[in-house]
């Protein structure tokens, strides 16, 4: 049975800066995910499924739930393999290669850090002397989207370990002196409604960018999108052709980004500009400096340019600060980092 057609990330109407956010991600996954707040309703699920949709195919060998990249992470196959008795295991051979689309792993408000991070059978370890491994949520989401929808309704320490691997790229399982690491490199998309409660300080920080959502005030622009989610509603497969050459468009724009990041220079000047909006809205320490840096330059790649020019390091700070401005207790997270930056120099 054919599979229905996801909702064209280009026939998103509005939502510019949450778009351009899940982008920027795509472009360099070390920016550590992006925080979506704002109200339901307001295609913050949509965006995401079809971001993945539109990236291209990633090579995975047969049926390995780690998600592993041949040619790159074989010996970690292997390793891997031997761990959990894989066939591949006893000869040290590795399975056929095959290709698929980037997965959008959905990770529910009520899942335990066991099923996030995986699990160690502590009994057969200590019978057998060898390691057995459930992989959880975070071996699943290797080289794709980890979609953490009410993201502030988590466990805080769910939500710290959640970082902690998009940070650093690895997931550690340990129970009892027993410890099994993988590679976990994705990208970590959290949604939440500010009316539900907000994530605490330490959490907010870690996630890489942030943005605020709000309904479409604009009589056109509602009209476009009852027209064409109508539209995709009656003939999915009619809608997504139509906005085929313009998926296509994106696709080579970040495929082409991706090529060129790591030619992008950065001026001295341009470093001390970051480093003044850090300082001139009270960021603590150097992880806002260090996350707009790559977001400027992620800015400058997706715009086809080799060097970051000022409006890069403006539109990053927009970005990459809003969560970051130190605020007074109960003050909302600022929409406007421009606006913060001049009332308080």
């Amino acid at each position: 049975m054919k599979a229905r057609p996801v909702y064209p990330f280009v026939a998103i109407v509005g939502q510019e800066k949450m778009k351009l956010a899940l982008v920027l991600n795509v472009i360099q996954p070390g920016l550590s995910g992006v925080l979506i707040r704002g109200e339901k309703g307001t295609a913050k699920s949509t965006a995401v499924r079809a971001l993945a949709d539109i990236l291209p195919d990633i090579e995975v060998f047969e049926d390995d739930p780690f998600q592993l990249a041949p040619g790159e992470e074989d010996d970690v196959y292997r390793e891997i393999a031997r761990i959990l008795g894989f066939p591949a295991a006893d000869e040290n051979r590795l399975p056929p290669v095959v290709r698929r689309k980037v997965r959008v792993v959905e990770l529910p408000v009520g899942a335990t850090e066991d099923r996030v991070v995986g699990t160690l059978d502590l009994e057969h370890a200590l019978k057998k002397g060898e390691k057995r491994v459930e992989p959880g949520l975070l071996a699943a989401a290797h080289r794709g989207i980890l979609y953490v929808d009410e993201v502030n309704l988590l466990d805080d320490h769910v939500v710290d370990v959640l970082l902690d691997s998009a940070a650093m790229g690895v997931n550690t399982i340990e129970r009892e002196g027993i410890s099994f690491s993988h590679p976990a490199r994705f990208t970590l998309v959290g949604t939440m409604n500010p009316e539900e409660g907000e994530l605490r300080p330490q959490l907010l920080d870690r996630f890489g960018l942030c943005v605020t959502v709000e309904g479409i005030t604009s009589a056109d622009e509602r009209v476009a999108v009852m027209e064409r989610r109508t539209a995709f509603d009656e003939d999915p497969e009619a809608f997504a052709q139509r906005w085929a050459d313009e998926s296509r468009t994106l696709v080579d724009r970040i495929r082409t980004a991706k090529e060129l990041y790591p030619q992008v220079a950065v001026a001295r000047e341009r470093l001390y500009e970051i480093a003044r909006y850090c300082l001139d809205v009270g960021v603590d320490g150097h992880r806002g400096d260090i996350i707009m840096l790559k977001t400027a330059k992620a800015l400058a790649a997706y715009g086809g340019r080799t060097e970051v020019l000022s409006e890069d390091v403006q539109t990053a700070a927009e970005l990459a600060l809003p969560h970051r401005v130190r605020r007074q207790p109960l003050m909302e997270i600022v929409d406007n980092v421009q606006a913060v930056r001049e009332t308080w120099r």
